[in-house]
């Protein structure tokens, strides 16, 4: 892999540009409103921080395992830029890591994750105006859309540019968010009562049924 003499770290204005841009489309997407909606945001957008920071600012992941990725991969310039996209690297992807199968499923789940959470508030918006169970959408196939599409967007980046906190932030940010959506589910049961009962009888918390079958067994 050849030298790439431009540099490749310590590129903070990257590291803020990217953080925010990624940060407003999905406040753009999700409108928190109430103090757990801007918790959860809260924890995703320190999930994006800590992403870009090692992406464009400082590699701690490659520093850390500087050592052990020299000797299991000689020859590879780990300070180059392309040889962050880890995955690539370590499954022997030899072109462009842009055009590599983990960053490609990486697009797809982070435009899938920003796609389920537009779709997700369109209808929880109209539902809360007419304080009615929003049912429809993707909350037709899930009953925490929104939280699902965070989760989304989370692995997608974990496929694109794993590090080691955000493979530790992973599991505790997608424990919070099943822990907000208990609580929630607590609330609308005070709310709507045996309609939100029926509603979870049918409907999975956060993986859709994709089989008719399953779905009427549900």
């Amino acid at each position: 892999m050849s030298h790439d003499p431009t540099p490749s770290y310590g590129l903070w204005s990257l590291v803020v540009i990217n953080s925010l841009v990624f940060i407003i489309f999905a406040f753009s997407f999700a409108k928190p409103q109430t103090q757990r909606d801007w918790r959860s945001f809260g924890a995703f957008s320190a999930f994006l921080v800590a992403l870009f920071t090692e992406m464009y600012g400082f590699p701690l992941t490659i520093y850390l395992l500087s050592g052990w990725l020299a000797t299991k991969f000689p020859g590879v310039d780990f300070l180059a830029h392309d040889s962050g996209h880890l995955l690539e690297v370590m499954f022997g992807w030899r072109g462009n890591p842009h055009f590599g199968p983990f960053h490609i499923a990486s697009n797809m789940l982070i435009i899938a994750g920003f796609f389920v959470l537009a779709a997700a508030w369109k209808v929880l918006y109209a539902a809360q105006r007419e304080r009615r169970l929003a049912t429809s959408g993707p909350y037709a196939r899930v009953r925490h859309p929104q939280y699902a599409g965070f989760v989304l967007i989370m692995s997608g980046f974990l496929l694109q540019w794993p590090t080691l906190i955000t493979l530790v932030m992973f599991p505790i940010l997608v424990y919070m968010y099943v822990r907000l959506a208990r609580r929630e589910e607590g609330e609308v049961l005070a709310e709507f009562g045996d309609e939100y009962r029926r509603y979870m009888a049918r409907t999975p918390a956060f993986f859709p049924r994709w089989s008719v079958a399953g779905r009427r067994a549900a």
